[in-house]
């Protein structure tokens, strides 16, 4: 079977999964009523950047992506999908690409409009504050978040097949991004700049210091990105579906 029917049959289990949807929009929301929330902060600080505040929603938002992949993925070991998927698709690699594919184009989508909902939300709020943003910035300030966003959903993706249990993936990436990089980061030194969810954010800031840059900081999340699917390839193709 060619890649594309297995790419359309994937994409149609994930619109019959009305659990899916509600990730998809609890990522707009979310994201966008925080942006909205950070347009009324004090400005006066001087190493305020309006870029970041504009995008800070998405950092809380991102919760709901992550959501999205792992739950996409483990529906695959409920009640013996696993081996219907792979009875129609016995190339089990060929199966999990289209299952990545399926998985990260509505994601990197939906954080396309997400990005634009909460710049758009923020400076409405921040006013003249975000006065300074380039046109240029906040183009690759949505397009980086729109990225980051799906690379994000494949890690649960992946981290998902792995561990074959989407409560396991999110046990392991939810207190990941709201502990590790929040208590962990600011006191670790720079080695947390290598962290997936730290160094794609770098993309989201108007200015940086330290030392990856927004694209080098993409590359690394889409490095963990790729090792955790492989990760997760060797799962599915390893074990008994």
């Amino acid at each position: 079977m060619s890649f594309t029917p297995i790419l359309h049959a994937e994409w149609l289990k994930i619109r019959t999964l009305r659990s899916l949807y509600g990730a998809l929009l609890a990522l707009v929301a979310v994201s966008t009523a925080f942006s909205a929330l950070s347009g009324v902060s004090d400005t006066s600080d001087p190493e305020f950047d309006p870029l970041f505040m504009a995008f800070s929603g998405v950092l809380p938002g991102q919760i709901a992506v992550i959501a999205f992949g792992a739950m996409a993925m483990s529906a695959e070991f409920q009640g013996g999908a696993l081996r219907l998927s792979l009875a129609a698709v016995p190339r089990r690699g060929r199966w999990f690409a289209a299952k990545a594919v399926a998985v990260g184009v509505p994601a990197f989508l939906a954080g396309l409009v997400t990005a634009g909902a909460s710049l758009a939300a923020a400076r409405a709020g921040l006013g003249a504050a975000a006065d300074g943003l380039t046109a240029a910035q906040q183009v690759r300030g949505v397009v980086g978040c729109g990225v980051y966003l799906a690379l994000m959903t494949l890690i649960a993706t992946g981290l998902a097949a792995l561990l074959r249990s989407g409560v396991g993936a999110l046990s392991v990436l939810i207190p990941f991004v709201l502990v590790v990089s929040f208590v962990v980061g600011d006191t670790a030194g720079k080695v947390t700049d290598f962290l997936p969810d730290k160094a794609g954010q770098v993309i989201l800031h108007q200015s940086w210091e330290g030392t990856l840059g927004p694209w080098t900081g993409l590359a690394v999340t889409a490095a963990w990105a790729a090792a955790l699917l492989a990760a997760g390839a060797w799962s599915v193709h390893r074990r008994d579906a």
